[in-house]
Order: C-alpha cells, then structure tokens, then sequence
C-alpha cells in the first residue's frame, strides 16, 4: 500500500468519524456533551482539512497517483 493511499482511506475514515460526531451532536440534549462533540468536530475539521492539502502534495509530487 503506498503513502497516498494511506493518507486517502484515513482521509475517508475521518470524514466518516465526522458524519458521526455530528449525529451524535444532534442526538443529544445535554449541551456539556454538545459541547464536547463540538470540539471533537472542530479538530477533526482540521485534521481533514491538513490531509486533503496533503493528498494535494503529493497528488503534485506524484502525478501517477492523482485520482487514485
């Protein structure tokens, strides 16, 4: 398995782990745990957004592996 494919199924992995945090947020009452989910959210965004402009790196640095 090479680096960027790696970097892809984490990529899709977080962003289903995202779906979730958001359901999760949505389906309680408790606004400590809102807030909880909220912030789990807010990095896992960032985490997201850091991977995709890394997939973009390498996408760049190595042409064959761009759309895979």
């Amino acid at each position: 398995m090479t680096v960027i494919s790696k970097v892809k199924t984490t990529l899709a992995t977080l962003k289903g782990n995202r779906g979730t945090l958001r359901l999760y947020g949505l389906q309680t009452m408790d606004q400590e745990t809102k807030g909880v989910y909220r912030e789990a959210l807010a990095v896992t965004e960032k985490i997201i957004s850091d991977l995709e402009g890394r997939v973009q790196i390498l996408e760049y640095e190595e042409p064959q592996y761009k759309g895979n």
